[in-house]
């Protein structure tokens, strides 16, 4: 699987030095029998690149016409570029930039009759033909059994979630909860939200630190988080406080492999953003996707890193 998802980062990087020069398609502009649109919450974050980077292997692979746009993890702008899907494209993936805002949107391409596809983060309403997202609730699980062996059982821990009314953050946050609570001489000090962004995590655990100074772990929801919370530790990060992320992006395994990190809950993003764009795929061939895939996650220690480097 590892070999597959460098091969689709690999082909995608390619291809999108390619697409990148085409122009933007016309919003009035009717849509090919083999347009798709990829609306991502954000192409800030590394994670969504590498979605990004499959997604566009794999339509390349099948002939399909991607659209990507990015709504900045702004809810008003992807309703709109949602709106503007409905004349462009055949099939809307979208990533939610918030699981409940986007639900209007997703009930306007029902009745457009615009078959929907969500990837990563689910809607809260609407109908979707498919929804392909990594076992975020196992991979709270994972992250939670690492971190506890890592402080040997013990101590206090501050947990750094994403976006409100973000599935995903939702999902890792309940599987993290549910598993440290078996471990009785761990206490969880501090559920705090950073918005998966890197300055604001820094921000968030400056301040936690000085109400919790004798913190022993941080689970951070995604890897740009635990990385604002290694610049806010300094060189207590990886030594005095043990620091776990999640998604496994370039920079989250260089700092696992600098120590930096334990660890990080490695999702396979290419594969991910290949696995939507296939079901788009089933659906313009007249087929029925599966409803729901979960792909699987990796805990990407210093054990193993050599085999999930990701490009």
């Amino acid at each position: 699987m590892a070999n597959k998802l460098l091969a689709l980062a690999v082909t995608a990087t390619l291809a999108m030095g390619v697409s990148a020069c085409s122009p933007s398609p016309d919003p009035e502009q009717e849509a090919s029998d083999r347009t798709v649109t990829l609306a991502l919450s954000t192409e800030k974050n590394p994670f969504f690149l590498q979605v990004r980077y499959g997604a566009q292997a794999k339509a390349n692979e099948l002939g399909l016409d991607l659209n990507v746009v990015d709504a900045g993890d702004d809810p008003a702008v992807q309703e709109r570029q949602l709106a503007e899907a409905e004349a462009q494209s055949k099939v809307v993936i979208v990533n939610p930039t918030d699981s409940d805002e986007v639900r209007g949107s997703v009930e306007k391409l029902n009745e457009k009759g615009v078959p929907v596809i969500t990837l990563d983060r689910a809607v809260n309403g609407g109908e979707v033909a498919a929804h392909i997202s990594s076992d975020n609730v196992e991979g709270g699980r994972e992250a939670a059994g690492e971190l506890a062996k890592s402080i040997r059982e013990q101590g206090e821990v501050i947990v750094l979630t994403g976006l409100e009314g973000s599935s995903s953050s939702e999902d890792r946050l309940a599987g993290f909860q549910e598993k440290i609570a078996s471990y009785p001489k761990i206490r969880v000090v501090a559920v705090e939200a950073a918005d998966f962004e890197r300055s604001t995590a820094r921000e968030v655990v400056q301040q936690l630190l000085a109400a919790h100074p004798d913190v022993a772990g941080i689970f951070a929801e995604n890897d740009e988080m635990a990385l604002g919370a290694v610049e806010a530790l300094g060189e207590r990060a990886g030594k005095d406080v043990k620091v776990i992320g999640f998604d496994g992006t370039e920079e989250g395994v260089r700092a696992v492999k600098n120590r930096q990190l334990i660890a990080t809950v490695a999702q396979l993003s290419s594969e991910l953003g290949a696995r939507a764009v296939e079901e788009a795929g089933t659906i313009l061939d007249g087929g029925t996707p599966d409803k729901e895939i979960a792909t699987n996650v990796v805990v990407v220690t210093r054990d193993n890193i050599e085999k999930y480097r990701p490009l």
